[in-house]
């Protein structure tokens, strides 16, 4: 059985990805790009899937961190497929992941050592 140590590992691991395929990318290059769109869209429901089952427990342990808009996001990009605003998308990979890292690494970090 999956644990919460394993879903925020998720978590920074999809975060990464993220970064790792839009490294080097523009907006435009993006917004052209449906391989480019399809693998960030991939590891963006990952990240609000792992968000979405961590326990509340963790979840209040960590108030900083925004679960809810993680959890928001993949519902959006799994059953608004449709309406999907990649400049806005765009706008999440380039604003919020690095703050999201800086967040979710500590507990790595911090778990590897107990």
């Amino acid at each position: 059985m999956r644990d919460d140590k394993t879903y925020i590992v998720d978590i920074y691991r999809a975060a990464r990805r993220i970064q790792d395929f839009t490294a080097g990318l523009t907006e435009e290059a993006f917004g052209k790009s449906e391989l480019h769109q399809s693998a960030v869209i991939r590891e963006f429901q990952v990240i609000g899937e792992a968000a979405r089952v961590i326990s509340q427990a963790t979840k209040a342990a960590y108030p900083a961190i925004e679960w809810t808009r993680m959890i928001g996001l993949r519902h959006i990009l799994v059953h608004e497929y449709f309406h999907i605003e990649y400049d806005i998308l765009w706008k999440t990979v380039k604003n919020d992941l690095e703050p999201l890292i800086a967040q979710i690494e500590p507990l790595i970090l911090s778990e590897h050592n107990e």
